[in-house]
């Protein structure tokens, strides 16, 4: 774009729709651009001029809708003549109008969508409260959790369910052969059994209901809807009948296995789309003619455009974000170089980031603003740190957002009343220049940005900073080594430039790529300013820069092709047969999607296919869209090599899914022309800019080490082939690229390419200021403390990504059961990854129980999880690796997973009566499971096969497969840390990553008794008690004593000796709890480490519940008595009524039979259950069906339960009244009421059936939990005296049910026809 072009549209053209405009409305900025004819000349040969324009998305004061102000302005542009706001816009000169937006977005984070009711099996009406169980921030006191989306639920009294289950080593001994009536094959392939269908008379009485409440719009989703279409295909028109506007069908709109997420797609879009027609219909009214005679597109989430009617709220999630993806893999990415792309987006609000190699990546279940969406969606991460996002000093750190100053008041700078940004930091150190930023500010929209302001509050801040105010520990003191506020403004941009790194890192390392190996591709209002610096902390040496960066989402609309998706769902086992029928189905859905785009308008040449199939490993979640052509299965394993690191050659593969992406395109796009353009490009070097005709202004920029004479240059005057050699600042109209020292930019006719050159000032200078640290041990820089608080927890989450990813169990790869972390060279805890709580604490206990016992090497891998060495319980085996160096200790990094099955007297070694250690599995107090880089197998095979074995009623591990295969996934977690702790200290040199991993300790420290000595005065008293019981009435009793500098003691004394069961826990357990809770009361950004428990001294009593002797039982002791703890030091400190108390363990299974002599193979299961949440202080009330405290593990969908395993799942639903009244009452618990189809064990391992959880300072108690065995009774068996066991006949009169309560922990083997209901305990009220 040249901004001296001032064409217009030709005389010949007018009137005549040839103007093209892409719209992208974003947070905070909406961007125009507008493409049309005109007439070459000499100076300009181009037919073409493209019009850009840039406006806030909200200012009332002058038009009432960005998007068609912005149309407005550009056919101003086109034409030259005036188009008056307060009438309808000429239509006559549009071409077309493509168009992302964010009010779909914007409705979902702001709940303000359209009134709509949710339509649900029945016993599931608490589905989207529940979820998955699992909490969004583990250190959130008051676990904050978004609202529904519905007003209303209906329940209609329905029901299927599947034939057979993939578990089962016989299958077809389940399926069905015969005509049966009541079961029919599903769109899957998979048999379905109707169990019930509705009274239809029924139904629209209760959907009548629902009309006449006033509410229009509804969302339907039944169990397994996915493949059994029937039951919402009769909902549906029955509403449709009654008049209901919207109505979405979970069946037509996400096709896919997972009820959870199904529902809440489909109630997202009854939310979003009614809001979503209006907007358009509004929209369309600003236009003279609507859009009668021009095509309007809107973007998608998945990248592609499709025509305004078509356009819903589900897929409008991402439209904005999506836009610049396409633009700039179409302007920045060449086939024939496979260079892959990382794109980086920062504006306003947010930063996203996402990677091109060559196909637009895919994710088909996210989450956003609470509500999890199934639907097609380019992989974008964001982060929170723009632009706009707020800067703060806290706990000694400098931490950048998540809070943003949005667009109102915006940042200081904007002469709004705005807070420190960013923007304000790029200001004040010279990257940004208000004589060149458009002057739009102020009462009248004239003035420039406002750097005084700007300089008075980071004044303010550096005052703050120097002092340590925030601190309260002296050894974090700054004094004699104050900052300067240019100093304290880069060290925010390097916390936000770290920030925004690690999603990157995501995005690539974490998937197998080399993030090294790929270029950037910036653009957005504030990536310009950010690009060197973001590529250089991530070993990226090129960064592509679009002449239009700041509107590339608009560009990228521009580029965009039409896109619609048939997907139909599948539950075929791979093999060659199979894949001839795949094909068959295929075809038939890219007929479907042909038929559609040819609807259009497209011709069938200007249509291409993309055909898909969604394969998974059977006994996994972790299903890939592989894409068609060629061997479909060769394929599969090796994106799973890529993406997991491991093939499973012995496991079947079941495809899910079927899909196939038509795009329609009405240009062909040409990729990757700048490549092309730069091999042939004539280089000229600007060894002076002065003399250039794109020299503005010589300016003085801050970077590391001081100002730096920076050139400022105008993009627009800059020819191709000009090389611009940094510090230099481009200008364009709505942008601003920095080209920092030792990079220097290449000019294209449409790009900015900056390629990082050697080292030279500006490395210098960061090596003096580090240098200068290292000699400064003592003295604290907050930068670096920020910077490397960062990186510490970096290493750690991606230790915790390769894991996940590395790992085969559903309880480490789907329940996410792990924790990862770092320590130092003695021991103590450095950073913990937020994974499991109830892990926080206690590994430290492991690694210095190592450090004292076994003489360690390089090489070397520990396994261990006995009790008495740091463990917790027995399945839950850690495995510690040492750092060395020049034959020394430096480091220590850990993993923890959580083992399906490790042996003992029951599978999933979870029993819930065992006495003795040994009856819980294999146990470990320490052993090299590598020994100098030697994996020893034979060793590892002995621990967990042969010595559990020779104990009486006990077994060896009944999976060794899955358990070996998960402890090498560890090995590599470890692996991993150690890979990137070695990458760190050889950017900043051992000492100093050293001395911060003390120095950030004591920032915990000093957190950590500022609250205590909160805590204190706000008691009047630093004498703190409490006191709970476990059902076997056992104590656990507290007295906490805080000192005036902020020490305490929390002594367990009095608490009760160990008990002949399992809810013993071990000490690091009681460590665990403490650190946790003292985590959760700070209420701010802290990382969790050693520091925590520094100002703490534990007294525990010797053989007491909790310090068992070394035989003890403990299964029990870390999921239940853990909770018990956490509730006791709560209450103690005054914060929370007691939650639920327990995790509610349900395990069931069958073992290994033989039959004929054919072995076949046993299964297991294991699940923990949400409960109640306590009311609080500082909350209103308690969450209903949530896990608290020391676990966070999801849940399985009740879809994959049925498909997976032969039971049916009847009731999950909150459990009404059983959470404790108060000021602030108590959570509600969950009932979840399972049916088994096959006889099997089933344990039960569950706390608070006969003591319930208190209530605080005048709170009522919640209700205990109760577990209840639904037994069927045979005719035979049954007679009068059944009744003293409430038996009741049932519908069909031969049978009767006996309930039987289980108590609290219990093993029972139930017959066909049996239902296991748990209801778990609700949480305590909090006040009168």
């Amino acid at each position: 774009m040249d901004p001296t072009d001032n064409r217009l549209l030709p005389g010949a053209c007018d009137g005549k729709h040839q103007v093209r405009i892409s719209v992208d409305r974003g947070g905070t900025f909406t961007d125009c651009v507008g493409v049309f004819p005109v007439e070459p000349s000499t100076t300009n040969p181009s037919s073409e001029r493209t019009a850009v324009v840039k406006l806030l998305s909200e200012d009332p004061a002058h038009y009432p809708d960005a998007p068609r102000e912005g149309i407005r302005r550009i056919l101003e542009i086109a034409t030259g003549r005036p188009h008056p706001r307060d009438a309808p816009l000429d239509t006559s000169n549009i071409e077309s109008i493509r168009m992302g937006t964010t009010v779909a977005t914007n409705a979902l984070l702001e709940r303000k969508g359209e009134p709509c009711a949710l339509v649900v099996t029945h016993g599931f009406q608490d589905l989207l409260k529940i979820g998955n169980q699992a909490r969004p921030r583990i250190f959130d006191l008051s676990i904050s959790k978004p609202e529904v989306l519905y007003q209303q639920v209906v329940q209609i009294d329905e029901r299927v369910t599947l034939v057979g289950y993939a578990m089962d080593p016989r299958p077809s001994a389940h399926q069905q052969t015969g005509g049966s009536s009541d079961v029919v094959v599903g769109r899957s392939g998979e048999q379905v059994r109707v169990l019930k269908t509705p009274d239809w008379e029924c139904v629209r009485k209760q959907l009548q209901q629902v009309y006449d409440s006033g509410i229009r719009s509804i969302a339907v989703c039944l169990m397994h809807a996915y493949t059994f279409t029937a039951h919402e295909d009769k909902v549906g028109d029955i509403a449709s009948s009654i008049g209901f506007t919207h109505i979405t069908l979970s069946s037509r709109l996400s096709p896919m296995i997972k009820i959870v997420p199904r529902a809440h797609s489909a109630t997202a879009d009854a939310y979003l789309t009614p809001g979503i027609r209006r907007y358009v219909d509004g929209f369309a009214s600003g236009f003279d003619a609507g859009f009668r005679d021009i095509r309007v597109d809107f973007m998608q989430s998945d990248g592609g455009l499709t025509p305004v009617d078509h356009f819903s709220g589900l897929r409008a999630i991402l439209s904005g974000p999506a836009a610049g993806v396409v633009g700039y893999s179409v302007t920045s990415y060449c086939a024939s170089r496979q260079v892959p792309l990382v794109g980086f987006d920062m504006g306003g609000t947010s930063t996203d980031v996402s990677r091109f190699g060559g196909e637009f990546e895919h994710v088909f279940e996210t989450t956003t603003a609470g509500v999890t969406i199934q639907a097609p969606q380019l992989d974008i991460n964001t982060v929170a740190a723009g632009g706009g996002s707020r800067l703060f000093f806290r706990n000694g750190l400098m931490v950048v957002g998540p809070e943003s100053a949005g667009a109102f008041p915006g940042p200081a700078c904007y002469r709004n009343g705005g807070p420190l940004c960013i923007t304000d930091a790029n200001l004040l150190l010279g990257r940004l220049r208000a004589e060149h930023f458009p002057h739009i500010f102020g009462p009248n929209e004239n003035q420039p940005l406002d750097i005084d302001t700007t300089r008075s509050l980071f004044a303010e801040l550096a005052n703050e900073i120097n002092g340590g105010a925030s601190t309260g520990n002296k050894s974090l003191d700054t004094a004699g080594q104050e900052k300067s506020v240019e100093e304290i403004a880069l060290g925010f941009l390097q916390v936000a430039n770290e920030t925004m790194c690690r999603p990157i890192r995501t995005l690539t390392e974490a998937r197998g790529h080399d993030v090294q190996k790929h270029a950037l591709a910036c653009f957005g209002g504030a990536g310009g300013q950010h690009a060197c610096a973001v590529a250089a902390n991530l070993g990226i040496r090129r960064v592509f820069v679009h002449r239009l960066a700041s509107v590339l989402s608009a560009v990228g609309l521009g580029l965009s092709e039409v896109v619609h998706e048939e997907q139909s769902p599948s539950a075929a086992v791979w093999s060659t047969a199979a894949n001839q029928a795949l094909s068959v189905r295929l075809d038939e859905l890219s007929t479907a999607a042909r038929k559609k785009l040819a609807s259009q308008g497209f011709s069938d040449s200007q249509i291409r296919l993309q055909k898909y199939l969604n394969m998974r490993y059977d006994g996994t979640d972790t299903a890939l869209m592989v894409p068609c052509g060629g061997d479909c299965l060769a394929r599969f394993e090796s994106m799973h090599q890529q993406e997991f690191g491991f093939v499973l050659k012995d496991r079947r593969i079941i495809v899910d899914d079927l899909r196939v992406r038509a795009v329609g395109s009405l240009a062909e796009a040409k990729l990757g022309q700048v490549y092309d353009e730069l091999d042939v490009l004539p280089r000229r070097r600007l060894q002076d800019p002065q003399v250039h005709p794109a020299f503005v202004d010589s300016v003085s920029v801050y970077f590391q080490g001081g100002y730096r004479k920076t050139a400022v240059l105008k993009l627009g005057a800059l020819q191709p082939g000009d090389v611009v050699l940094g510090p230099t600042i481009v200008l364009d109209r709505n942008s601003t690229v920095l080209v920092e020292p030792d990079w220097e930019a290449t000019v294209t006719s449409s790009q900015l390419v900056l390629d990082r050159v050697s080292a030279t000032a500006g490395a210098a200078a960061a090596a003096a200021q580090t240098d200068s640290i290292r000699r400064s041990p003592t003295k604290v820089d907050p930068i670096y403390l920020s910077v490397l608080a960062n990186r510490f927890m970096s290493i750690a989450e991606q230790m915790g990504r390769t894991l996940e990813k590395t790992s085969v169990s559903t309880n480490i790869k789907e329940r996410l059961d792990f924790s990862c972390a770092l320590f130092d060279q003695h021991g103590n805890l450095v950073a913990n990854a937020p994974h499991i709580p109830v892990h926080l604490g206690s590994m430290s206990h492991a690694v210095k129980f190592q450090l004292q016992r076994i003489n360690l090497r390089e090489g070397d891998v520990i396994l261990v999880n006995h009790p008495q060495a740091g463990g917790t319980h027995l399945p839950d085996i850690t495995l510690i690796s040492p750092v060395f160096r020049e034959g020394r200790i430096i480091f220590f990094v850990a993993s923890r997973g959580h083992h399906a099955d490790i042996g003992g007297i029951l599978p999933g070694s979870m029993p819930p009566n065992s006495r003795e250690l040994f009856q819980e599995g294999a146990s470990s107090m320490g052993m090299k499971i590598v020994d100098g880089g030697e994996f020893q197998e034979a060793n590892v095979r002995h621990m967990l096969v042969d010595e559990p074995a020779q104990y009486p009623g006990c077994s060896g591990t009944r999976n060794y497969r899955d358990v070996l295969s998960d402890l090498k996934a560890q090995i590599a977690a470890n692996h991993r840390g150690i890979a990137l702790l070695s990458q760190l200290c050889a950017e900043y040199g051992l000492e100093m990553v050293q001395e911060y991993m003390g120095h950030i300790q004591d920032t915990a420290e000093a957190a950590v008794r500022a609250l205590l000595k909160e805590t204190r005065k706000r008691h009047g008293t630093g004498q703190l008690k409490g006191h709970d019981f476990m059902d076997d009435g056992s104590k656990i009793n507290l007295c906490v004593d805080i000192g005036d500098d902020g020490s305490a003691q929390f002594d367990f004394t009095g608490t009760s000796p160990e008990v002949y069961g399992n809810t013993n826990a071990p000490p690091s357990v009681t460590h665990s709890a403490i650190i946790y809770c003292l985590r959760c009361m700070v209420q701010s950004d802290l990382p969790l480490n050693q520091g925590c428990l520094a100002p703490v001294k534990v007294v525990i009593p010797e053989y007491s519940l909790l310090s068992p002797s070394p035989n003890a039982a403990v299964v029990g002791g870390n999921v239940l008595t853990s909770q018990r703890l956490c509730d006791v030091i709560l209450m103690a400190f005054g914060i929370a009524a007691a939650s639920q108390g327990c995790m509610n363990n349900l395990t069931f299974g069958i073992p290994a039979i033989e039959e004929d002599g054919v072995r076949y193979e046993g299964w297991g299961y294991y699940e923990t259950i949400a409960g109640g949440h306590g009311g609080g202080r500082d909350w209103p009330r308690g969450q209903d069906g949530v896990h608290t405290n020391m676990t966070n593990t999801k849940i399985t969908d009740p879809e994959i339960l049925e498909r997976r395993y032969p039971v049916i799942l009847h009731q999950f639903s909150l459990r009404e009244g059983s959470g404790g009244a108060g000021k602030h009452p108590g959570g509600n618990g969950c009932i979840r009421d399972i049916e088994f189809l096959e006889g099997m064990s089933v344990s039960l391992l569950t706390e608070r059936r006969a003591f319930p959880p208190p209530g605080l300072n005048g709170g009522g108690s919640a209700a205990c939990g109760l577990n209840l065995w639904k037994r069927r009774l045979c005719s035979s068996e049954s007679n009068a005296a059944d009744t003293q066991h409430a038996a009741e006949l049932d519908k069909t009169g031969a049978a009767r049910t006996q309930v039987l309560n289980l108590g609290g922990k219990n093993t029972v083997f139930v017959n066909p026809g049996d239902h296991i209901v748990v209801m778990t305990p609700g949480g305590g009220g909090y006040g009168k």
